[in-house]
């Protein structure tokens, strides 16, 4: 089934890319024709040559755009309509870059109007042979998805009489989303009979990681009454990391705010549990900025790294650096590098969290956590891809397992890179208390919900106005 999934998105690709090749000779000889070139043109082995090698550019250039975009993302469950109008978009951004590196300068155009001829002329060939291909590529993968060829193992979370009307509904309505469900896990001491009849229970919903590890599970269907907000938080919870997509049924009122989306008209409603926090080239732009601007920083900052490192010598005894273990994305731990602004038996007595007159704290220190500058040196975590400088603040597994116990969905935190300011920090500040750090978590999962560049360089701006003002501690 693995080849069969892969030959699907090679198909997809190609189908893409041999629709970009094709459309840009076919505007080779259009564009001739718009600027009356055609008569006595000689097509000899040289053009053909570069015609050639530039269609092969160009194709590479749109396969590019549509991965950056995120055009092969989730490839099997695509809607040809929805295609068709995000091509029309995308078409316009590609078709608008080729024209002004391209284009623009074009020798053989003389006025305005033969620009917005040879544009017009090269987005509508582009759009329209892609369009036919891609349909044609998502209709064969859809129709091998509909055979049964390609299929996802499903897994239902539930036991009563709605996670049995769920399977009935799944089975007569979803067959084109090739979920083939395997079995049930079981919610609370009752099963419905009628389930149990269909389905096997493959173990309780506490073992549900262990579960899609074991039945190599790609979807869970959570058919647990809306209501029920508590033990849906606690499984997904649990989930929480794992590569199974999520989806819950939704409630009357979540249809009302318009928190459901139906792709397939004829589908099951659904709520889809996001697992792509940000588009790929969103994704990609934001390890270019990290990276880039925390060198730039570094290397321009250089003096103010050299003063701060002397102050905090003679502050104090001890380093100049402070190194902790923080847990960072996918729960994994990596050791943040702080300047030191505490003596240096601060935490003999164990892990503490700082306050307003914490008399562990330098007095150097005091004004460096105010101006943030105890933090500089975690540019170097975003370059080496521990952080990045807008995300959650990571914190130590000491204070994780604290707050665990009153707020599971903390682990959500754990799905991006943690970072030098956060949401949580300009819109809370930092917390004294476990509670505190409770209450600042839902600063930190509103930023991951809506994340984008846009909300980063909000963040930013909020991090600058607390530094001018001096607010840190």
């Amino acid at each position: 089934m693995q080849l069969i999934r892969r030959f699907q998105y090679i198909k997809l690709v190609a189908a893409d890319f041999g629709a970009a090749l094709v459309a840009w000779m076919c505007f080779y000889l259009v564009r001739k024709y718009l600027l009356n070139e055609l008569t006595g043109y000689r097509f000899t082995e040289g053009a053909l040559f570069d015609l050639t090698g530039s269609a092969v550019f160009i194709a590479v250039f749109w396969t590019v755009l549509y991965v950056l975009v995120g055009e092969y993302r989730d490839i099997y469950r695509k809607s040809r309509l929805a295609e068709i109008i995000r091509l029309a978009r995308v078409s316009v951004l590609g078709a608008v870059v080729i024209f002004f590196t391209l284009l623009l300068d074009d020798q053989g155009v003389m006025n305005y109007r033969a620009y917005y001829k040879t544009f017009t002329a090269y987005y509508l060939l582009h759009f329209f042979i892609t369009a036919i291909l891609r349909t044609w590529a998502v209709s064969s993968v859809q129709r091998t998805i509909y055979k049964g060829r390609i299929s996802f193992p499903t897994l239902l979370v539930g036991s009563n009489a709605l996670a049995l009307n769920t399977f009935h509904e799944l089975t007569r309505t979803s067959r084109h989303l090739g979920l083939r469900l395997i079995g049930f896990a079981p919610v609370g001491d009752t099963v419905d009979p009628g389930l149990a009849a269909e389905l096997p229970a493959k173990g309780s919903y506490q073992r549900l990681p262990a579960l899609v590890r074991a039945l190599k599970v790609e979807q869970i269907v959570i058919a647990i009454e809306p209501s029920e907000h508590l033990l849906i938080q606690d499984i997904l919870a649990l989930l929480e990391g794992t590569p199974a997509r999520v989806s819950i049924l939704p409630d009357l009122y979540q249809m009302l705010l318009g928190s459901v989306k139906v792709n397939h008209l004829f589908g099951t409603p659904l709520i889809e549990i996001k697992q792509d926090l940000l588009p790929v080239w969103q994704v990609v732009l934001k390890r270019v900025i990290d990276v880039v601007g925390s060198a730039l920083f570094l290397l321009l900052a250089w003096w103010v790294y050299a003063f701060t490192a002397v102050m905090v010598k003679l502050s104090s005894p001890g380093p100049i650096f402070y190194r902790q273990v923080r847990i960072g994305r996918n729960g994994l731990p990596f050791n943040i590098i702080k300047f030191r602004s505490m003596f240096t038996d601060a935490e003999k007595l164990g892990p503490a969290l700082s306050s307003d007159h914490d008399p562990r704290i330098t007095k150097w220190g005091r004004f460096m956590r105010k101006v943030r500058l105890d933090e500089l040196p975690q540019f170097w975590n975003v370059i080496k891809g521990d952080m990045s400088i807008v995300g959650p603040r990571p914190e130590r597994q000491f204070f994780i397992d604290q707050i665990m116990k009153i707020a599971p969905h903390y682990r959500h935190l754990h799905r991006v890179r943690p970072g030098l300011t956060s949401l949580g920090q300009v819109k809370y500040g930092y917390a004294e208390t476990v509670a505190q750090m409770v209450e600042r978590l839902k600063f930190d999962i509103l930023y991951i919900e809506n994340m984008s560049l846009a909300m980063d360089f909000r963040v930013l701006l909020y991090t600058l106005k607390i530094i001018m003002e001096g607010r840190g501690k």
